[in-house]
């Protein structure tokens, strides 16, 4: 995959079905280009605008304002084609007592996206307790669809603050069906490029129609046999013998 032209910033996520969605859409798709559209989740503090910069700029920025939901544009190349891209940064999700405590913001990008990357910190343990659950909310969201997502674990260079075994990461994203991936934003772009190519890829294959040209159903009524011409001549001689014996015994 290979990024191409500049990045755009949407200051504000678009809500799916209003005037502003409906323009970034047209005006990525003008070109007659697919769109995949992804979400990156994760609770606060777990480097998602980082690594969404990383994997669109290849740079890396240490200090960020407070999430505001941006949504990033962009351009790739997948196995030749052109694609247009759209990265929707999230703000950091919450957990209480009762479970995730979700914003109406966050559901309504989590059913616009057609891939998710769920991001944790080996650095805080509860930002991996929340992955399960947030895979579990995505698929309420998206009941009846398989929805492509990765687990990412970042800030692995932070080896001396660790709180989470990227062993355990690996174990749960195998639970969740999910690829899993150890980054370091700041110190590696190819793993944050793998992470999201993997999706990118897997979602312009769903959105291919398949080249393969349905079968046509058969019949209920099975055809019938040709007849036999043998058969048929066998039962003529049969008949005319038997007529020819009846006229002679008369």
């Amino acid at each position: 995959m290979r990024l191409i032209q500049n990045m755009c910033t949407i200051a504000e996520y678009p809500v799916p079905g209003s005037a502003a969605a409906a323009a970034a859409d047209c005006c990525l798709g003008a070109a007659g280009r697919r769109l995949v559209k992804i979400a990156v989740v994760g609770a606060s503090g777990v480097g998602k605008t980082a690594l969404v910069v990383r994997f669109l700029t290849k740079r890396f920025i240490g200090d960020y304002e407070r999430n505001a939901g941006n949504l990033y544009t962009r351009q790739v190349q997948i196995e030749g084609e052109t694609l247009a891209i759209q990265v929707q940064d999230t703000p950091g999700i919450q957990v209480h007592e009762n479970g995730l405590r979700c914003s109406e913001q966050l559901n309504r990008c989590i059913r616009w996206a057609d891939a998710v990357v769920m991001v944790f910190s080996i650095t805080d343990h509860k930002s991996y307790e929340l992955i399960g659950q947030l895979h579990q909310h995505v698929q309420q969201l998206h009941l009846g669809t398989r929805l492509p997502m990765v687990v990412v674990a970042n800030k692995a260079d932070l080896l001396h603050i660790k709180q989470v075994d990227p062993q355990l990461g690996l174990q749960l994203a195998s639970v969740l069906g999910c690829s899993f991936y150890e980054v370091s934003v700041s110190e590696n772009y190819n793993d944050v490029y793998s992470a999201f190519h993997v999706l990118c890829k897997e979602v312009s294959h769903k959105q291919q129609p398949s080249s393969t040209p349905e079968k046509r159903r058969t019949s209920l009524i099975p055809r019938p046999k040709s007849p036999n011409m043998q058969d048929l001549k066998r039962r003529f001689k049969q008949a005319l013998s038997a007529k020819v014996r009846t006229v002679t015994s008369v």
